[in-house]
């Protein structure tokens, strides 16, 4: 919880996550409606929308001209392949793969057969990466992104004056969540920016009240706060790395529940 919070702490009994439904029926989620007895709704608040092959060919972008391609999600690949579908592009078999965790490494079998050598996996973040690229200096990256992306692989390659080259691939715009507009939760859960501005411009006009918000991530959290917004769950934290962990202590002390 954020400082000034405390009188804020009413019962929780519905969540509302911005975030696809899980598919794994062991989701955390899962266990903490069943446990607490919540009503735990999912919902995206952004969507992808990939971008043409003539707004894709305005960027003058040669992809064969690179050795290495950076992967930062699954949205990344598709798109990314989709595109080089369209344009009859076929990867070359000695192009290198940098995925920033396992999940995304893995999904790209759906594309290519995976070769140990020409594969680099981080655990979970962009940072896991860095060290991969500082022993592979010489190679020529492709970043495929979204419009809206993180500045921290761009921000290192550049530092440290290894060669890329961004591609916009896809853009991250506002979901359409006007069937939402009568509908109160008592709890929303937001783990982007992109999430928080997608609220605000969905409903120009949202009044907080007693609605409590949770953020994972700081930079989701930074982002509540601009929009002028009270922060009551943040993650990760040292007692609750997770979403639903830090969701679980907040409802604990909400619901007067004890251990």
């Amino acid at each position: 919880m954020s400082k000034g919070t405390k009188d804020r702490l009413n019962p929780v009994k519905s969540i509302l996550v911005s975030q696809p439904k899980p598919n794994d029926p062991n989701s955390p989620y899962f266990q903490l409606a069943e446990k607490y007895n919540l009503k735990i709704d999912f919902r995206q608040f952004i969507e992808v929308q990939a971008v043409s092959i003539k707004d894709f060919r305005k960027q003058k972008i040669d992809i064969l001209k690179h050795t290495a391609v950076i992967f930062t999600s699954r949205n990344a690949i598709d798109h990314f392949f989709t595109i080089c579908k369209e344009m009859k592009i076929e990867m070359p078999a000695d192009m290198k793969y940098f995925c920033i965790s396992d999940q995304t490494a893995h999904y790209l079998q759906k594309y290519i057969v995976i070769r140990k050598r020409k594969l680099f996996v981080g655990q979970k973040t962009a940072s896991d990466l860095f060290d991969y690229f500082k022993k592979h200096k010489s190679e020529k990256y492709l970043f495929p992104c979204s419009d809206i992306r993180k500045e921290d692989i761009p921000n290192y390659l550049s530092k440290a004056n290894i060669e890329f080259t961004e591609a916009v691939i896809y853009h991250t715009v506002a979901a359409d969540l006007s069937d939402l507009r009568n509908i109160k939760y008592d709890v929303l859960a937001f783990y982007s920016p992109s999430g928080i501005k997608s609220l605000k411009h969905n409903f120009p006009d949202f009044e907080q009240n007693e609605t409590r918000i949770a953020a994972f991530g700081p930079t989701t959290a930074n982002e509540v706060r601009e929009q002028e917004l009270i922060l009551d769950i943040e993650a990760p934290m040292p007692n609750a790395p997770s979403m639903t962990g830090a969701l679980e202590l907040y409802i604990k002390k909400a619901n007067n529940l004890g251990d």
